[in-house]
Parts: structure tokens; sequence; C-alpha cells
């Protein structure tokens, strides 16, 4: 098995309620929004999910299964590239976890089991933070960042 990286954690405080956060993660037209895919599952524990490019090429940039759904406090589920889908030592986890904080939410972001160097634990890495804000600032303010001037993974 190759060697994981250690867990990548990034945690986000938005100015939004729990189920708005957790339906920003799962609505079809927002992912669209802040992350440029539509991700795609009817979100029950053990059915497929796919990161679907909106550009309507139907390219499938990522995909796995929904391991664990707690609605609207955690959802867990695989992620690995499509061509890597069938070799579980390629296969990482993400965890998604929502705490309500009066009108506001925080959201952590674990994702693990990583192969250490990989272009998949770069691309993670520096994914997350901006997807994840770019969805904070949606959230809030109804607009999506400027990726103009972003850094190309």
């Amino acid at each position: 098995m190759p060697e994981r990286a250690p867990d990548f954690v990034y945690t986000v405080f938005i100015a939004a309620d729990q189920e708005t956060v957790w339906n920003g993660l799962l609505d079809r037209e927002l992912t669209k929004a802040y992350w440029g895919h539509y991700n795609e599952s009817d979100w029950k524990q053990g059915s497929r999910w796919e990161h679907v490019r909106s550009d309507g090429s139907g390219t499938v940039d990522i995909t796995g299964k929904v391991i664990e759904m707690d609605p609207p406090n955690r959802m867990v589920f695989s992620w690995t590239s499509p061509k890597n889908a069938h070799d579980p030592d390629q296969e990482s986890r993400v965890t998604i976890e929502l705490i309500a904080l009066g009108p506001d939410t925080r959201l952590t972001v674990t994702h693990s089991d990583l192969i250490a160097g990989s272009d998949m634990e770069k691309g993670v890495t520096q994914g997350w933070p901006a997807v994840i804000s770019n969805l904070k600032t949606l959230l809030e303010t109804g607009k999506t960042l400027r990726e103009d001037d972003w850094p190309k993974a």
C-alpha cells in the first residue's frame, strides 16, 4: 500500500444556518456556481456520487461512494479519479461536518487517506480552501469569488 499523507483538515465559519450550508453542499445549481461542477448523487448511504464538470461536457473528474449521511450534520464519501475507481489503494475519504452556532455554522472538511506526494494530494490541499471559501462567500453575499487570478492546479 502506498504511503499516506496526514489528514488534510480545513475549518471555516459561515454566516448562514446549518440547513442552508448543508443545501449548499448538495444543491446542483449552487455547486455549479461555487465549484464549477455538479455533485450528482441521490445522497443515500452506499450510492455512487460523481463530480461532473458543469461545462456541458459531462466529464466526471472525481467519483466515489456515499459512506455515511446524517443530514444536516455529517457526510462521508470516498473520493477517487474515474480511472482509479476499481483500485482501493487510490481511494481517499472526505468527511464534512457541520455544527450549528446559533444563526451561523462551523463547517469542517477532513480529507484522509491521500497518497503522500500525489497529484491528488496537491490538488486537494489547494482545492478545498478555494472551494469552501467560495461556498462561504456565495452563501453570505450571493456572489462567488472572482477566479481569474487564482493559481491553476
